[in-house]
């Protein structure tokens, strides 16, 4: 099937939203608020390389544009094009890679992806990639009705080309990558006196968001719609249902205690967990410094970090809940909470505080990026903490440093923070420790092998990667890319479900027994025969003088025929007629099943085998796709009706795409087409009338995918089985289904196509997600992959669990 054609008339008809939108401008940056990965400006700041460890959220735009905003966040929100402009319906890994780095940045400074629309990227809020190690486009098909959840959930659906010897690396763009100096190094050494930059206080972001006067404590507290949007735990939230709250509810004044608070955390079976937290009054005074025992299995003390290993917590008998209470005594009810990427502490305490200062958002920085502790320690302080020839971080001091700073923030005011210049001072930094000269980042980001790991690292975030720890390949010790491996599927799910709200961009890889070369062909010839076997009808009975002539004119009328014979072995003579597509069988179903022909009635049915037992489900599914709905098919169209379709644009609102098969032999274009549009309401308006009396065209709801149809065209041709000829599964695979074995594809379809599902349906509107099925290379040959995606929507977030 050929590229589908875009309708520039319906284009023009579409709602306003449909349209691409303007370039952003170094004047309007402020609108990418609601997306954790702010669009660059055109023009290069002067640290778009710098690095930050935060992965939490996006840049919060000034007070006084935030309403107006908010009302546009209503109008406006991410979505994807109805329909995928490729060749074949097949999306090669680099198109994958162009889509990911769009989405990350935006068109001012990525090409826009090739093969399809992503509007409104400045909306989007996460990115989110599920990769099915070992699965194929055959195990999707094969086993279609178990994969019911995902099916549903996804509009779009596209063909991979089989991969290479590591697809994670080809999808994020690492072929040419791992070279030295590609992505900025860790900062050390002293920083300079000064920085050789100007400055111009009104762009500086902490001027534009607090202006140039000295501002009170409560300007300086997070609002709830900002703690919402940095993922702060909440009262009401369904994910922290079970947290404490502080019972902190006084009212707060410019004069309210502040309490510096920094936790240390390490990895268990359950995600990240408490082990240390240090709570420092004004003063410097330590009055709360516990080592804590999580109370899941540990995976990794991540000592780098915390300073925590097996020995120092052995000993330890205090739980979360006895911190939770010795907290809870400590604060008092007007105690602000002042820390540094605050909202993980508090998750990791479970624990709900109205009143919170981050010093990550209180220092704004460019598009959305973050400031390292470290740094503020050095540049605003000029003290140095987290020293490499020390065992983690100390939290007692990393407290203090984060109350000093909020403290001179609040003596000394915006204007001299921002007369500082960290900006430069940090862009300096970095590129003295890279060992590098200064580099035009918007160059580098529109180089077409950039990486989407070094996308990410412009606008100051991180890569997380799930994965079992036996498949865990180039990608996970690239740089840039915080990668925890898990011992089985299992353990990856559940890391997931606590890891992903953390990080705007997340792969998460499960890992399945491919098809053995055996079954492969087996399930191959069987997918061959089913779509032959039910893209067939058997019509009859037939007087023996019937008018062979008109009856093929009569079932040609529903869509184009591959074969069609007289059967001979029943009493009165029956047509076999086979269809090239599956639409054309069922509408003659439809149409013909119990009419009269030359007074008897005759009826229109499959053939019924074991194969084709299941057929009225599957006919059910596919209708209720979601990637065929707005779609339909249509029988009789000639030459030009494309252009007649297109001079009636008031007649077929939303249509978004015309799709013409053309003959792969002579070139010509057949006389049936899909055509796509935005909703199935304008979908089954425009079949009324294409199916009425002026037009006079036979069709019905389209029920397989551009993709599928290209897939089928592809397999090598296979005639129908005799009659009577049974396709006995192996008896490995036999005996598998009998005994309902866990790990057999079927099971593992059904099973992780809901955990998949699930984990989908839990994620926060506005995310791209991707369900990637890599296909299948060896020696035996080769499968291709299956793609699925779509960005969840507002609405969907309100569905129970699947």
């Amino acid at each position: 099937m050929p590229p589908a054609v875009p309708c520039s008339a319906a284009h023009a008809s579409a709602e306003p939203g449909a349209t691409r939108p303007p370039p952003v401008t170094p004047s309007s940056t402020a609108r990418a608020a609601s997306s954790p990965f702010p669009t660059l400006p055109a023009v290069p700041s002067p640290a778009a390389g710098s690095r930050s460890t935060s992965t939490s959220g996006p840049f919060k735009p000034p007070a006084r544009l935030r309403g107006r905003l908010l009302l546009a966040a209503v109008a406006k929100k991410a979505r994807l094009s109805t329909i995928l402009f490729t060749d074949n319906c097949e999306v090669t890994h680099d198109q994958l890679c162009e889509l990911l780095k769009y989405a990350v940045l935006g068109k001012s400074n990525v090409p826009k992806p090739s093969w399809c629309q992503l509007f409104h990227q400045n909306h989007l809020n996460n990115v989110v990639v599920f990769v099915l190690q070992g699965m194929s486009q055959l195990h999707f098909y094969r086993f279609y009705l178990e994969f019911g959840c995902l099916r549903k959930a996804f509009r779009h659906k596209f063909r991979l080309p089989p991969p290479s010897s590591d697809f994670l690396a080809d999808i994020v763009g690492l072929q040419t990558k791992q070279r030295a100096g590609d992505l900025p190094k860790t900062m050390e050494g002293p920083l300079p006196s000064n920085a050789k930059a100007t400055i111009n206080l009104q762009n500086d972001p902490i001027i534009q968001k607090y202006g140039c006067k000295k501002v009170g404590l409560t300007r300086c507290l997070l609002t709830k719609e900002e703690m919402r949007t940095f993922h702060f735990p909440l009262q009401g939230f369904p994910e922290c249902e079970n947290f404490l709250l502080t019972k902190c509810n006084g009212s707060i004044a410019d004069n309210s205690p502040l309490f510096g608070l920094d936790c240390e955390m390490c990895l268990t079976s359950k995600g990240r967990e408490l082990t240390r937290i240090s709570l420092v009054a004004e003063g410097g005074c330590c009055v709360m410094d516990e080592l804590v025992k999580p109370e899941n299995k540990i995976l990794d003390y991540l000592t780098s970090f915390s300073g925590i290993t097996k020995k120092i917590l052995n000993p330890v008998t205090t739980k979360l809940k006895d911190v939770q209470r010795q907290l809870k005594a400590l604060l008092p009810p007007d105690a602000v909470l002042v820390g540094h990427s605050l909202d993980l502490d508090l998750r990791a305490l479970k624990m709900i505080h109205p009143y919170v200062i981050d010093t990550s958002l209180l220092y704004v920085r460019e598009q959305g990026r973050r400031f390292k502790l470290k740094f503020l320690a050095k540049a605003i302080l000029g003290k140095d903490i987290q020293c490499p020839d020390r065992l983690g971080h100390d939290a007692t001091e990393d407290a203090r440093i984060i109350l000093e700073l909020a403290q001179y923030f609040l003596k000394y005011g915006p204007k001299k923070i921002a007369e500082l210049n960290l900006e430069a001072l940090a862009n300096h930094q970095e590129i003295q420790a890279a060992g590098q000269e200064p580099r035009n980042t918007t160059e580098i980001l529109q180089h077409p092998n950039t990486s989407v790991l070094e996308c990410l690292d412009s606008v100051g975030q991180k890569l997380l990667f799930l994965t079992r720890e036996t498949d865990a390949g180039e990608l996970a010790s690239s740089r840039n890319c915080q990668t925890i491996k898990c011992l089985s599927n299992k353990e990856v799910l559940e890391q997931a479900r606590v890891e992903i709200p953390l990080f705007p961009f997340s792969i998460v890889q499960f890992s399945f027994k491919a098809f053995s070369p055996i079954l492969t062909e087996e399930m191959n010839k069987r997918m061959r025969i089913k779509w032959t076997e039910i893209s067939t009808v058997y019509a009859g009975p037939f007087s023996k003088n019937c008018n062979l002539r008109a009856l093929k004119r009569l079932f040609k009328s529903f869509g184009p025929v591959q074969s069609m014979t007289f059967v001979l072995e029943t009493r009165q003579p029956h047509l076999c007629i086979q269809y090239e597509v599956l639409e054309a069988a069922q509408l003659a179903i439809e149409s013909l099943d119990g009419i009269l022909v030359d007074g008897t009635c005759i009826k229109v049915q499959r053939p019924v085998t074991e194969l084709t037992l299941d057929c009225e489900t599957l006919v059910n599914e596919l209708e209720g796709d979601s990637e065929n709905q707005g779609s339909i098919y249509l029988f009789g169209v000639s030459e030009t009706f494309k252009e007649q379709l297109l001079q009636e644009p008031r007649l077929f609102l939303g249509l978004e795409a015309v799709i013409l098969p053309k003959d792969l032999k002579n070139g010509k274009q057949k006389k049936y087409c899909f055509l796509k549009f935005k909703s199935f309401g304008s979908a089954q308006r425009a079949l009324n009338i294409l199916t009425g009396k002026d037009w006079k065209l036979k069709g019905r709801h389209a029920l397989t995918p551009r993709h599928l149809h290209a897939w089928l065209r592809g397999l090598p041709p296979e005639s129908r089985r005799p009659a009577g000829l049974r396709v006995v599964p192996p008896p490995f695979e036999q005996e598998a289904l009998q005994t309902l074995k866990l790990d057999h594809p079927k099971i593992a379809a059904w099973r992780w196509g809901r955990k998949i599902g699930k984990l989908y349906n839990s994620l926060c509107p506005g995310t791209l997600c991707l369900i990637l099925l890599p296909g299948t290379k060896s020696t035996h040959g080769s499968l291709s992959g299956l793609g699925l995606m779509g960005i969840k929507e507002e609405e969907e977030s309100t569905i129970s669990g699947l």
